[in-house]
């Protein structure tokens, strides 16, 4: 069964219209069940302005052989496992508090100082066009003096492809500079990739917000309208902490940020600002959205009630007639006359249209 038919056949169990408590949901100190056939891959970067290395080690003891002096290092972890996690932490003397938090999921986005180390952990989100909904990976750093670590648990995908390219130049600035450079650089791959997501995101809204504008509702608008909030939800829960992180690492005095490199930090503090003020905007036009499809019912329902309404008023005249004259009684006006059935068909006919008459002037229709 495609992924399209298992959307549209939750629609049919009332336990899969409302997930709002896994959507809130986030325990950040238990560890994931993550995949015990994959193994870890390492990808160490280790370059300086006149060089550049890209080593891939099977074994975390072959680290210590291929790191050398006056080279800056980047080592991306992929398949976070609490193993390899220990060996880097033995390696490069990370904290145990910092090593629970690389091995925890949902973390909110932060950032800590511990031991002459800056720690950043953040989402990485990704739009599934199939299901129209967010996907999101942690990423954590680790900035130390002349190296950068980075773990994250999905080996096919990330958005660091751009500093990959900038790294295999040899006059870009990124080799000109020191490790906080490259944390910088990788912040704003990520950051930038809000953009799509949220234009992937936007483009939906605007689809639906058009759909029912238009009248072109069905059964499952709701449905649409509570996904995409709830998709919003965990945008919003993922990118605002984002911006308290590049405040702090702005006014941090650690003198692993360089005071020279501070306004490319700022520059990704804007562009998380911006994305925060344009969910906004987005949250304020589903909320609009759900009130103008709500009213669209409202309307309708007000709509079929005067019909109901007007047919009754109209029946009202024949039925009363036709009781007056079933009556039993023996003595009974024009019961006896030849054209007593005539008249009174005529009255049920008549008073009706002069109602609809006045019920138009009125301009109740």
């Amino acid at each position: 069964m495609n992924e399209r038919a298992k959307k549209y056949l939750s629609y049919l169990n009332p336990l899969e219209l409302s997930k709002t408590k896994k959507v809130l949901h986030a325990n950040p100190i238990l560890e994931p069940l993550r995949d015990k056939f994959k193994d870890t891959i390492f990808r160490l970067y280790s370059y300086n302005q006149s060089e550049i290395e890209n080593h891939q080690p099977h074994k975390i003891e072959e680290l210590s052989k291929l790191i050398k002096p006056n080279l800056v290092y980047w080592l991306n972890v992929d398949i976070v496992k609490s193993e390899a996690v220990e060996s880097i932490s033995n390696i490069f003397k990370i904290h145990p508090l910092l090593q629970e938090d690389i091995l925890g999921i949902n973390q909110r986005p932060k950032m800590d100082e511990i031991d002459n180390q800056i720690f950043c952990v953040l989402q990485m989100m990704y739009y599934n066009e199939i299901d129209n909904s967010i996907e999101s990976e942690q990423v954590s750093f680790v900035l130390g003096e002349k190296y950068l670590i980075s773990f994250q648990d999905d080996e096919s995908r990330d958005h660091f492809n751009t500093t990959r390219d900038k790294l295999s130049i040899q006059n870009s600035k990124i080799r000109q500079q020191d490790s906080d450079y490259l944390l910088y650089s990788l912040l704003d791959n990520i950051v930038d990739n809000y953009y799509i997501v949220m234009e992937k995101l936007g483009d939906s809204i605007e689809q639906l917000e058009e759909k029912i504008t238009k009248g072109h509702t069905d059964h499952y608008t709701m449905n649409n309208i509570n996904s995409l909030r709830k998709e919003m939800i965990i945008y919003r829960r993922n990118i605002v902490p984002v911006r308290d992180l590049m405040t702090n690492l702005l006014r941090t005095e650690n003198p692993l940020i360089k005071e020279q490199n501070k306004k490319y930090f700022k520059d990704v503090q804007d562009h998380i600002v911006q994305a925060v003020d344009l969910s906004e905007n987005y949250r304020d036009v589903m909320n609009s959205i759900r009130d103008l499809y709500l009213n669209q019912i409202n309307l309708k329902a007000n709509e079929v009630m005067k019909f109901l309404t007007i047919v009754t008023a109209l029946l009202a005249p024949a039925t009363v007639i036709g009781g007056i004259f079933g009556m039993n009684f023996d003595k009974i006006p024009y019961i006896h006359n030849q054209y007593g059935f005539a008249l009174a068909v005529s009255l049920m006919l008549l008073i009706p249209m002069l109602m609809l008459w006045w019920f138009r002037r009125k301009g109740w229709y």
